[in-house]
């Protein structure tokens, strides 16, 4: 029995709901780790914009490792899909603008 391609079944629209769980349950818990490294870096990221910023890390490693989605043929083709690259933009734009740069709080 395959589990995994029972719990990919469940979908809105396109998109499958365990997929995009996972994904922010992942970032959620990694957080806290990403956080420390960039804290290295000089680069205050909260949790909150690491949560913002899932979904553009998500297609950014979709782009680098060719892997074919709905939301990356919705992106290549914006004429029809106009409204994911706006929540994109929006998304990328709500996670950036918290980032500090500089000394740690």
């Amino acid at each position: 029995m395959d589990y995994l391609a029972i719990l990919r079944q469940f979908r809105v629209g396109p998109f499958t709901i365990f997929d995009t769980v996972l994904a922010y349950v992942g970032i959620f818990l990694l957080a806290p780790l990403l956080s420390k490294v960039f804290v290295k870096l000089h680069l205050t990221i909260y949790r909150t914009a690491w949560l913002w910023l899932t979904l553009p890390i998500g297609v950014l490693f979709h782009l680098l490792f060719r892997q074919d989605t709905p939301l990356m043929r919705m992106l290549f083709n914006p004429s029809q899909f106009y409204i994911p690259v706006i929540v994109l933009t929006i998304m990328l734009f709500m996670g950036l603008k918290s980032i500090k740069i500089g000394d740690t709080p």
